[in-house]
């Protein structure tokens, strides 16, 4: 048992494990009649729901795509996007990061929260109740993440149960204590439910890497570099135990991971090692132990290549 809840043996749980979000922005908006918004916040991901009511949802240079309720749509890639009722609409708004929203000709507008609007009165049947969220990713490595995704992938909802029902919605409006740690779980609850789907859906065309965990050789390979990371692995070792040559396993890794099996697990190693300083009461020596570093000098050095910052100052800007 992995002491600080970090081992995961499937292959969502490692392709998720490490990315949280902070400071999760969400938009929620009550509208009805013709309306259109153009969103370029340039988030490496974004979801959009439909609670009530359905949309277009076109992104930049792709195929529109037709939305409705319960349908969450992932976003991969910051590239911009429009969300409207018609496809002839022309977007009244701009929202760009961190939730600030403009004219198309560039004028501040006001929050997204309009006063005396209840969304329960996007019940008609022109009436529609959106739900955009903002995806920051702040630790961990997403870069296979955003590779296995394409720049707009819809789960309908007979495919995947969106988490976001009413009585979320109004949480998430409602502000309290603790509101900010809210919109950031629920967020990370929707893209892990989002993608579990995607993922595990009729015909999904899944990367190769995703297929490696049923590999006979690699799929056993991963499991312990994963389950036990700490462990001084080398090729010669970990070939022996999944009962293959050097060769054979650098080269049958290599192909459906997309890397040799070391460099797989140093990037592990320091995925969890990011994921672990934030937590204000570990060292660097004692997470330079957890993960396989045979010092913290080792981990700080590796950490500043991979990250462009050392540990201390990673830390320091996730708080």
């Amino acid at each position: 048992m992995d002491p600080m809840g970090l081992t995961s043996t499937d292959p969502l749980t490692d392709l998720l494990n490490g990315v949280r979000t902070s400071g999760a922005v969400f938009n929620q908006s009550a509208l009805s009649g013709s309306w259109a918004t153009r969103f370029e916040d340039g988030s490496p991901l974004a979801l959009a729901v439909l609670v009530h009511g359905s949309a277009w949802i076109t992104p930049q240079g792709g195929d529109p795509v037709r939305i409705g309720p319960g349908d969450v749509a992932v976003l991969c890639g910051g590239a911009p996007y429009v969300i409207a009722d018609a496809l002839d609409t022309e977007p009244s708004v701009v929202v760009h990061r961190g939730g600030r929203r403009t004219t198309p000709q560039g004028d501040e507008l006001a929050g997204p929260r309009v006063p005396g609007v209840d969304p329960r009165d996007t019940k008609g049947a022109d009436g529609t109740l959106l739900l955009n969220a903002v995806y920051t990713v702040d630790s961990g490595t997403p870069d296979r993440l955003l590779a296995a995704l394409p720049p707009l992938a819809v789960v309908e909802a007979h495919v995947g149960v969106c988490p976001v029902g009413w009585s979320v919605f109004e949480e998430i409006t409602r502000e309290e204590p603790g509101q900010q740690i809210l919109l950031d779980r629920t967020l990370d609850l929707m893209l892990i439910t989002a993608l579990r789907a995607w993922f595990t859906r009729p015909g999904a065309q899944v990367p190769a890497w995703y297929r490696a965990h049923s590999d006979p050789v690699v799929g056993p390979a991963l499991r312990m570099l994963q389950s036990d990371p700490a462990r001084p692995w080398t090729l010669p070792a970990l070939a022996a135990k999944t009962g293959v040559s050097r060769a054979n396993l650098a080269r049958r890794f290599t192909a459906l991971v997309g890397q040799p099996p070391m460099t797989y697990l140093r990037e592990r190693r320091l995925a969890l090692a990011a994921d672990l300083l934030r937590k204000p009461d570990a060292t660097l020596a004692a997470v330079a132990a957890h993960v396989g570093f045979s010092n913290a000098f080792a981990l700080s050095a590796a950490f500043k290549r991979e990250h462009g910052v050392s540990p201390s100052e990673y830390r320091t800007s996730v708080k």
